[in-house]
């Protein structure tokens, strides 16, 4: 009976010593997290007024709430009795440590914040980076997330992507679709041209200027292909391409110019 009496009176000393501290600390982090929900709204409201570019809005508020949740949990720690200062250097050299093993997530954060400042892509721009071809979805603290075509969500650390080569096809407002189209030999190249120029320029998508391009670009073994060149806005890429291909075929047939393909032979031996 003493030994139970004797936790029961270290569980109340327990309970008056730290239970306040402990509800303090618990409020301290609700109120806390309403708090910076409240501010993240503010901020995004604020922001958008202000005309801020996509990308930097998103990085920014990422930022700023990663920080404050870091300055709330050394508020709820403090609450509980642990020495600020002691704290710091705790923290200090657990950032340390952390930052030796994490130089990568390091490099990426840098990184990211590179591409706020230089800004070589945005939300919404279609690049080619690191060997991935897609739309930039998002722009976050460590990673680019990017909208391939065929819908695949590819996901580049920032590090990779600002000390790599980026190749960014919406900054101009302007692209370029190469394809390539073989005719015959025997067929007029005058009137090829002709008709592979009506199907670019009666493409409502394909840009008058730049101008679209039709010239003989090979002299292949059983063709004379034609670079077909329209320009069009980034985000009319592939209609454009698939159209070209598709319009060039049909405006052939209908003109009665020949599009070569492999032939197969069949060789009948004599009957003995």
């Amino acid at each position: 009976m003493e030994d139970a009496q004797k936790w029961i009176d270290k569980g109340i000393d327990f309970v008056v010593e730290f239970g306040p501290k402990i509800i303090g600390a618990i409020l301290i982090y609700i109120i806390g997290s309403w708090i910076i929900k409240k501010l993240m709204k503010v901020l995004r409201k604020v922001m958008a007024k202000g005309s801020y570019d996509q990308s930097l809005q998103k990085f920014l508020v990422n930022l700023v709430s990663w920080a404050l949740k870091i300055f709330l949990v050394i508020m709820v720690i403090s609450t509980l009795g642990v020495e600020t200062t002691s704290l710091a250097a705790v923290i200090a050299a657990a950032g340390l440590a952390i930052g030796l093993a994490l130089q990568g997530s390091l490099g990426n954060f840098a990184g990211g914040v590179l591409i706020m400042i230089f800004k070589p892509y945005k939300i919404g721009d279609l690049i080619e980076a690191q060997d991935v071809l897609g739309v930039v979805k998002d722009i976050q603290i460590f990673t680019t997330k990017l909208t391939t075509p065929e819908n695949k969500l590819a996901i580049v650390p920032n590090g990779a992507m600002a000390n790599g080569n980026i190749i960014n096809y919406t900054a101009e407002g302007k692209i370029r679709v190469d394809t390539v189209i073989g005719v015959g030999y025997d067929e007029d190249i005058k009137k090829t041209k002709d008709v592979l120029m009506e199907v670019l320029t009666s493409n409502p998508k394909v840009l008058s200027d730049p101008a679209p391009s039709v010239n003989v670009m090979e002299l292949a073994d059983s063709s004379v292909n034609f670079a077909v060149r329209p320009f069009c806005k980034p985000e009319d890429y592939w209609d454009v391409y698939f159209a070209t291909y598709e319009g060039s075929k049909l405006a052939l047939d209908k003109a009665g110019i020949e599009i070569p393909y492999p032939h197969s032979v069949e060789i009948h031996k004599a009957e003995d």
